[in-house]
């Protein structure tokens, strides 16, 4: 009889992708069943994608915020 592979014990279990991306920032709890569902189903090569660019634009995120600030939001 096959089935699913014994758990490697020196795997860490992994946190759901909702918590991964609540932590990371994403306000998951706004999101619909349907976009929490997308996001579920990412492959770990696009989740770490999304992670870095979530992470560039918050790093640019204060500053472009300032602009708009003193600039009243023109050009941005």
């Amino acid at each position: 009889m096959t089935g699913p592979p014994p758990p490697d014990p020196n795997r860490l279990p992994q946190p759901p992708m909702e918590v991964v991306l609540y932590e990371a920032g994403f306000p998951v709890d706004l999101l619909t069943e349907e976009q929490r569902l997308v996001l579920s189903e990412l492959t770990p090569q696009e989740l770490t994608l999304l992670l870095d660019v979530k992470s560039r634009l918050d790093a640019v995120g204060p500053e472009v915020q300032a602009h708009g600030e003193i600039a009243g939001g023109a050009l941005f």
